[in-house]
């Protein structure tokens, strides 16, 4: 069962799915009550819910830097500040965490620094050997712009999915990360691990 004195608020269900079985492979983690929103907008107005729970230790915020990684984290401060939480003027490269009661972390997908989402952040587990990435992110690349469903931001999100789509069994991106498809062991995931664990795990 979730521990709701953790609580991780997720912009979606693909963020949900690669958070839990990112967490499953570190067994002291507590279980995160992990909350899909289902948008920006949704995750900016559960913060002041978040704080307010009672008992809650800490609160995560995972949302997509999409386009403008100084206006997302903008709008993340923002809203904080609405709550009485005065957090930093730029996002820590390693993971934001603002002591506060709760304990409040803010990370921006995918790295706190450049523009992106899950999938770029997903990506970054691919193996550097494998032999389809390359074939994947050409079979993207080489559809005209006039037969593509999606714009040139989702590019990578498309690049992912096809990838995806040629495992064994293709699956979400959760899931190819228990199956092992994934490496959950690169300087980026590792990174992500660790503001996790900093922020759920603290060592006061």
């Amino acid at each position: 069962m979730p521990d709701k004195n953790y609580i991780l608020l997720v912009e979606g269900q693909d963020d949900k799915h690669v958070v839990r079985h990112l967490c499953d492979s570190d067994k002291a983690m507590p279980k995160l009550w992990i909350r899909d929103k289902g948008g920006i907008e949704e995750v900016l107005e559960d913060i002041g819910l978040a704080i307010l729970t009672p008992g809650c230790k800490a609160i995560g915020i995972l949302v997509d830097a999409n386009d403008n990684p100084d206006n997302r984290w903008d709008a993340v401060k923002n809203r904080l500040r609405e709550e009485g939480v005065i957090a930093p003027s730029q996002p820590d490269p390693t993971g934001t965490i603002i002591e506060h009661q709760p304990r409040i972390g803010v990370w921006l997908m995918p790295n706190n620094e450049h523009p992106g989402e899950l999938e770029n952040f997903v990506a970054e587990m691919i193996p550097g050997d494998d032999p389809v990435w390359p074939l994947a992110e050409g079979y993207i690349n080489s559809i005209p712009e006039q037969d593509r469903k999606f714009t040139e931001k989702k590019k990578p999100r498309a690049k992912v999915h096809a990838w995806l789509a040629t495992r064994e069994e293709p699956r979400r991106m959760g899931v190819a990360i228990r199956a092992g498809d994934l490496d959950a062991t690169g300087p980026l995931c590792t990174a992500f691990l660790t503001w996790l664990r900093r922020l759920f795990q603290p060592s006061d």
